[in-house]
């Protein structure tokens, strides 16, 4: 699968594209959650729930976050995928969803089974779909999306939340 052109996603997403070095697509994704696995697994237990200033995630939060918009970036790519250019994709409500979830209730082991859980399942999608089915235009919010763009997305958005949880956080 090639790298999405800019007409294939909306402009606020391009950081998350930049991010993904070039590369065969689905070895960058195993290669990301071999990566992504390995550094939440290493963040010692006493840093899971620090907060880098009030009112920000914990690294719980921001693991869960990245749990949460990789399943709505696979929603709106099975969409893309199956020719659905009618579904309004609207924007995910993080703040919503990371006000009403209490991760000091999970462990860091817990989350990662679930991480694995779902990017095995939004792997399958590019796994199985024919290429020329990524290039398939949803209607996105405020802007047409392709799945491929949403797979570059996807694999950006966990690269920036991980680059933040260094600066900031460890």
């Amino acid at each position: 699968m090639t790298r999405p052109i800019q007409s294939e996603y909306d402009p606020s997403y391009q950081k998350y594209v930049e991010l993904v070095p070039e590369g065969d697509f689905l070895q960058l994704l195993d290669q990301n959650t071999a990566e992504t696995l390995q550094f939440f697994k290493n963040i010692d237990p006493s840093k899971q729930d620090y907060r880098y200033a009030e009112g920000k995630w914990t690294i719980k939060d921001v693991f869960l976050h990245i749990i949460d918009t990789e399943r709505g970036y696979a929603f709106r790519a099975i969409c893309c995928v199956r020719g659905d250019d009618q579904t309004p994709l609207w924007p995910l409500p993080e703040d919503v969803f990371a006000a009403n979830v209490d991760t000091s209730l999970r462990t860091m082991e817990d989350l990662m089974e679930e991480f694995k859980a779902v990017r095995l399942s939004f792997r399958k999608i590019f796994e199985t779909n024919p290429v020329e089915k990524f290039s398939f235009l949803g209607n996105g919010y405020q802007h047409k999306i392709s799945g491929r763009a949403l797979g570059y997305i996807g694999l950006g958005h966990v690269l920036h939340h991980v680059n933040v949880v260094r600066e900031r956080y460890l």
